[in-house]
């Protein structure tokens, strides 16, 4: 590809997962989109630039050519109005307005990424009308689910992604991936502050086995919940959240990392010290592909939050590289991507 290099916008764009991992494969980020003040402030202190902050309100007009799209769009309720009506069935929905800017654009390249449950969300109802808006203004549409821990990091993080492309599907069996996959233990940090459960705080079980998953559930922390009725051993579950009380060990990879937790998560247990701890702050992130010199917000709370919400760098660094092999170096779509700058550059004088 010589010096060509390809542009893409980050919207919905969190603390700057997907940018860390496009950055990384030789994208040049020229645009970004974030509502929450807490992590525009991040992306700030991470990337030099304040994103534009509500995408309803963008001036297609001031938008600059992007070759890809990426968003980790957020998860609303859309009202059909019946079957394929295309994207205008999302009207009112931020999604709608991140459609009007693929239709005004019209990258050759949109990657969209979301909790599994998307797929299931409104009986099925909320993936069809992604997949008609998208088809509506002239996409070819793949979607698979994608789990970190496939991709060289510890953790049983399962989203669904979704990839739009002009003339052939993307083929997500070409991705890369890393097997075995790496152990907890590999991630923890040798030193800091930790913060250890005193042993009457938890229970060990007597021979954990490692589930498929990876996870190996090894004890669980004394919490006085309802046990009537409770099957046995699973008396730590608690009714409402099925893991926060649950302890695993470092021989396997961490549960996923929630959006909803605010205070650390998940405990780890540490075989040679025989000992119980939480994993820290910089753990979480480390667990997530981030760089040891990202910039963290000052609250506590909402850097956990954050983390949670954010995406895997390695499975956005895989889907830019695939991306890339995939879509640009095809001979035939180097005109295409020429013809797509040309026609935007003449709507945009």
């Amino acid at each position: 590809m010589g010096k060509f290099r390809l542009k893409f916008a980050d919207l919905f764009a969190g603390i700057g997962g997907f940018r860390l991992g496009f950055e990384k494969a030789g994208y040049d980020c020229v645009y970004s989109c974030e509502i929450n003040e807490a992590c525009q402030k991040v992306y700030f202190n991470n990337f030099g630039e304040i994103p534009e902050d509500d995408i309803r309100k963008i001036n297609f007009k001031n938008l600059p050519y992007f070759d890809v799209l990426t968003a980790g769009f957020p998860c609303q309720p859309f009202s059909i109005c019946g079957r394929k009506k295309g994207f205008h069935d999302t009207r009112g929905t931020l999604f709608f307005h991140m459609c009007e800017i693929i239709e005004y654009i019209k990258p050759p390249v949109v990657i969209l990424e979301n909790v599994k449950h998307i797929l299931h969300h409104d009986q099925g109802k909320t993936l069809e009308v992604i997949l008609y808006s998208l088809e509506d203004i002239g996409y070819i549409v793949n979607y698979e689910i994608l789990n970190s821990k496939d991709f060289g990091l510890p953790q049983n993080r399962e989203r669904v992604v979704f990839v739009a492309t002009k003339d052939k599907k993307f083929d997500f069996g070409l991705l890369n991936k890393t097997h075995p996959f790496p152990k907890l233990r590999e991630f923890l940090c040798s030193s800091g502050e930790f913060e250890y459960l005193n042993p009457q705080e938890y229970t060990m079980i007597d021979n954990p086995k490692e589930q498929p998953s990876g996870l190996i559930f090894v004890g669980y922390r004394n919490k006085s919940i309802w046990k009537t009725g409770v099957r046995p051993n699973t008396e730590h579950l608690s009714r409402v959240h099925h893991q926060p009380n649950r302890i695993y060990s470092i021989e396997g990879v961490h549960p996923t990392i929630p959006s909803q937790e605010t205070s650390g998560r998940f405990f780890i247990y540490i075989p040679e010290e025989n000992a119980v701890r939480k994993l820290t702050l910089r753990e979480c992130y480390g667990i997530m592909g981030f760089p040891d010199n990202f910039k963290t917000h000052n609250n506590l709370a909402e850097c956990y939050k954050q983390i949670g919400n954010s995406v895997s760098i390695p499975v956005m660094y895989e889907l830019a590289n695939q991306i890339k092999e995939q879509v640009f170096t095809d001979s035939k779509m180097q005109p295409e991507i020429i013809n797509f700058k040309a026609e935007y550059h003449l709507k945009s004088q």
